[in-house]
């Protein structure tokens, strides 16, 4: 893979521009946006990232560093989804915990906004104090964040409970976009105002990147990525106004900063000493970017995929068309088509040439096929079965070709397939006969105890991180989450793989 971004420099400059700001305040509240652990996108449009790069400066900074983590009542109750992980909020906020705690953090606790006394959030909430975990609650105020004098007062962030923290740096994050990281952060500066303390608001944004072009594909691949929320890249006009340079920052920053700006003023009863929204961040990724041009190519790749999940998005009813149209748009003035991605013309012609198969003459259901690029450029493919599905067959065909096993060798003996098809069927009632991509997985570390040619094909399951996916239909939840979790970078034709609406 080639690489385009530096993270040792990342992670090192980042800490030291943090401390730097922290250096101005008593307390400094910092909101972090995007995934603390695990950036997936941030590893895929900057070939070199360290995907737990924040985690891992926030380590560097633990002496001086605790967690408030903030979730919005309405998500918990509605059970949001997070579509990297599959799991529902609240199922992330647990799992936030447990990966501080390993990285030696210390999580201060846990503040739920908006809260209105939701059922689910009770239960939410009680499950945390079971487990010694603070919990604290924010009831929505009327006429936020633009009613500045009901905000800033004892009827506004007054009513707030004060989360007493003890060291220098508070980092807030949450779960996902609109969980009151701002409200949050901004509740706590007026307790400690009025405790007589200097206390002071950043943001650790990772994208988009301030000091890259306006139409870099790395900052178009930001609004690809956020197209659901409507996120628009700008020009920050108070940026340009206050220093002359230009500056690249988004709509809901640009739109919200002289409200924050007012309400921080009104809180400290002095001037504020940010003339724009970019001055808040503390954003040092474009000065770690080592090859442009590997950068970009990485970030027209991201577009496309994150068009086709636009599509699969909308095809499942999570999002409306005016997204998919955006996404589109953004697609034509990259000049990106979706066929530009590599595996998907090997996957469709694939599934186009075993139609007339006789195995499969009569059935109504679209073709089920599945190609994988892999990092020699080779072209591996795999296709539905009534042993398997496409996604497993494909993996192991993959495997095999890694670890230059013949085709005519089986991994995997059928009897053993069998008998796990059956169990499924008659000891688990499960409806779904074709084995997954995970139950393959298994019955493979099974047989490499005993079969020489069924470890080394084990052996290779690694060299399938940064494989490029491709699947016709749309993979269920669980073959998804498999080929995430071996690192490869998957998509789907947003096609339904049969009528069934539950059993697919």
């Amino acid at each position: 893979m080639k690489i385009g971004f530096n993270s040792d420099k990342y992670i090192e400059e980042q800490s030291k521009f943090i401390l730097e700001r922290v250096n101005n305040y008593d307390k400094l509240y910092l909101e972090f946006g995007g995934k603390l652990i695990g950036d997936k996108h941030a590893k895929r449009v900057l070939p070199g990232f360290d995907e737990d790069s924040k985690i891992k400066i926030l380590q560097k900074l633990k002496d001086k560093a605790e967690v408030i983590i903030c979730a919005y009542a309405g998500d918990i109750e509605r059970n949001k989804i997070r579509g990297d992980y599959g799991i529902t909020y609240d199922m992330d906020i647990l799992k936030s915990i447990d990966e501080f705690n390993e990285y030696g953090l210390s999580v201060n606790s846990v503040l739920i906004t908006r809260y209105s006394g939701q059922p689910a959030t009770k239960v939410f909430i009680n499950k945390l104090e079971k487990r010694n975990i603070k919990v604290y609650t924010h009831e929505a105020i009327e006429g936020y964040p633009y009613n500045i004098d009901q905000i800033v007062s004892e009827e506004g962030f007054g009513k707030n409970p004060y989360i007493p923290t003890t060291k220098p740096i508070v980092v807030v994050t949450a779960p996902g976009a609109g969980s009151g990281k701002l409200a949050t952060s901004l509740s706590q500066i007026y307790h400690e105002s009025r405790l007589g303390r200097i206390a002071g608001y950043s943001k650790f944004e990772t994208f988009p990147v301030w000091n890259i072009p306006l139409k870099h594909p790395l900052n178009i691949a930001y609004e690809a990525a956020t197209v659901d929320l409507k996120d628009v890249n700008m020009i920050d006009s108070f940026h340009y106004e206050a220093y002359g340079e230009v500056a690249v920052n988004y709509n809901r920053d640009i739109e919200t900063f002289p409200v924050i700006k007012r309400i921080i003023e009104r809180i400290t009863n002095q001037e504020a000493e940010f003339k724009s929204p970019t001055d808040m961040g503390v954003n040092r990724v474009g000065f770690s970017i080592s090859d442009d041009d590997v950068v970009k190519e990485a970030s027209k790749e991201e577009i496309i995929r994150r068009c086709f999940d636009t599509e699969c998005f909308f095809k499942r009813g999570m999002v409306d068309e005016e997204v998919v149209n955006r996404i589109q748009l953004i697609m034509e003035e990259m000049e990106l088509k979706k066929e530009d991605r590599k595996p998907v013309i090997p996957a469709r012609e694939y599934a186009e040439s075993i139609k007339n198969r006789e195995e499969y003459v009569g059935n109504i259901n679209p073709i089920s096929a599945v190609a994988f690029e892999l990092e020699d450029g080779h072209m591996i493919t795999g296709r539905s079965s009534v042993l398997m599905d496409a996604s497993a067959a494909a993996i192991l065909n993959s495997i095999k070709y890694l670890g230059n096993i013949s085709d005519d060798i089986l991994l995997l003996s059928p009897a053993i397939l069998e008998t796990i098809q059956k169990m499924k069927v008659e000891e688990l009632n499960n409806k779904m006969i074709a084995l997954n991509a995970n139950e393959v997985l298994i019955a493979l570390s099974i047989s490499a105890v005993t079969n020489p040619t069924a470890e080394l094909a084990y052996k290779q399951l690694s060299k399938l991180e940064g494989v490029q996916a491709h699947s016709t239909v749309i993979l269920n939840k669980d073959d998804e989450q498999i080929l995430k979790k071996l690192g490869m970078d998957v998509t789907s034709d947003a096609v339904f793989s049969s009528e069934n609406l539950f059993y697919i």
